[in-house]
């Protein structure tokens, strides 16, 4: 439950005197075993083994997943932590500090909001909700205990040299004022988007009632599990690509442009599903003049689509994913990896901008983690926190509200409304399964 007074102020203090070292995905530290995070996985299996490594210099004293299968391989790892298949559970569990959150997206926000209203510090896995108005719960949550806790989104990207050298590019002027910026990951939907006919029995190691969560019923079928990139299409537990992916790449323009509310969403891509994200999603968000920044529209692109820019020197068939800003004396093209100014023979002599942003430790994903558990010791900032994830994922999932509605959205953010698209109401806050609620 909540730190005590006593506690925080220990741990606060002695990790202001404490030294951080990351190497690769490991975190080293000069600490007694008393300084530590006590902290409680929401999830053990996929995301939550890269997690639970990004933490290993903490205390894991709690471990939930709905497979006990993957539960007990994690509890192979840490044999003095306390086991649950409901996390609900978990957040009764006395002593933990924080929680790290690496369920499937369509109960990110239920255990996060739970997990924050009990006073724990929250790393919560992307997309850090499942819909528009999660979202904005998250934001809204984080904002009325951010002076007791601390948050952040997984993107792991966010802590990397290359992201925050970009981030300096554009906000210095390098290719003069950005009007519009492109963005595009090469993953496809599901080309089956059907439900299952046939039941299937229910493997004796997975709780599928609690795995469900506040989705609705539905029988368990090997079309949904295992692997995100299965449930993941389906529009009961995830948002496809750009609910997965766009959290990544979407975040360098919103981070680099000072982006928050769009004005007007809209949307089409292949055909529209009741079930299922669909093959490929091509979006466009309107965003207002941000102080000397001007009006920008930003693109996104999927599956078989790309921007149809022309790009000196740069074929983008073969960049399988990546973003384009297009300012008015010239481009950066970038992905995970690399940043390239366009045209390069206008800008060969040219000399970056004195960095700003602070190099996150290790300069690499794992320190992420890092500043996530120095925040929830210290009092520091985190970059990725829920108010700027969460308003990041509330603009990203407008983009499949205004598909599965079919028409232009203009959006009313202090409403938190379409204002003229009732309809897309039901998409922007879906309701939850009977005995499941959002703030716990």
């Amino acid at each position: 439950m909540k730190l005590s007074i006593n506690r925080r102020r220990f741990l606060k203090s002695s990790a202001l005197a404490g030294v951080w070292v990351a190497a690769g995905t490991s975190i080293a530290h000069s600490r007694s075993p008393n300084e530590k995070l006590n902290i409680g996985m929401i999830g053990a299996g996929g995301r939550a083994g890269a997690n639970m490594k990004g933490a290993a210099s903490e205390n894991i004293v709690a471990l939930c997943d709905v497979d006990e299968d993957r539960l007990e391989k994690a509890a192979q790892q840490h044999p003095q932590a306390k086991k649950y298949t409901d996390w609900r559970k978990l957040l009764d569990q006395k002593g933990i500090d924080a929680v790290m959150v690496s369920t499937t997206d369509h109960t990110h926000a239920l255990a996060s909001v739970w997990a924050m209203n009990r006073g724990l510090s929250v790393y919560c896995e992307k997309p850090l909700a499942h819909s528009v108005y999660e979202a904005r719960v998250m934001q809204e949550t984080y904002r009325k205990h951010k002076d007791k806790l601390a948050t952040q989104m997984g993107t792991q990207m966010h802590a990397t040299d290359n992201l925050r050298r970009i981030v300096e590019l554009i906000q210095s002027g390098a290719i003069g004022l950005v009007r519009e910026v492109h963005v595009w990951c090469g993953r496809k939907g599901l080309a089956d988007g059907s439900r299952p006919t046939e039941e299937m029995p229910v493997p004796k190691n997975l709780h599928w009632d609690l795995w469900l969560g506040p989705a609705p019923s539905r029988p368990y079928h090997s079309k949904y599990l295992p692997g995100c990139v299965t449930w993941e299409q389906w529009w009961d537990f995830g948002n496809g690509c750009l609910g997965d992916m766009g959290s990544h790449l979407i975040d360098w323009p919103f981070w680099a442009l000072k982006l928050r509310d769009p004005l007007m969403v809209e949307a089409e891509g292949a055909q529209l599903r009741p079930e299922t994200y669909p093959e490929w999603l091509m979006v466009r968000w309107e965003h207002p003049a941000r102080g000397d920044m001007p009006p920008v529209k930003v693109h996104w692109y999927d599956g078989i689509q790309q921007p149809k820019l022309a790009t000196p020197g740069q074929d983008l068939s073969k960049w399988h994913q990546g973003m384009l800003f297009v300012g008015d004396r010239g481009m950066l093209i970038a992905d995970y990896k690399k940043r390239i100014l366009l045209p390069e023979e206008k800008f060969k002599d040219f000399l970056p901008p004195k960095p700003w942003i602070k190099q996150s430790p290790g300069n690499s994903p794992a320190g992420h983690y890092v500043e996530w558990i120095e925040a929830a010791k210290t009092g520091s900032p985190t970059l990725c926190n829920f108010d700027y994830s969460g308003k990041l994922i509330e603009h990203n999932l407008l983009g499949t509200v205004a598909f599965r509605v079919g028409k232009r959205l203009q959006w009313d953010a202090k409403a938190m409304k379409a204002a003229n698209c009732p309809e897309a109401d039901k998409y922007v806050r879906p309701p939850y399964r009977a005995g499941w609620t959002l703030e716990g």
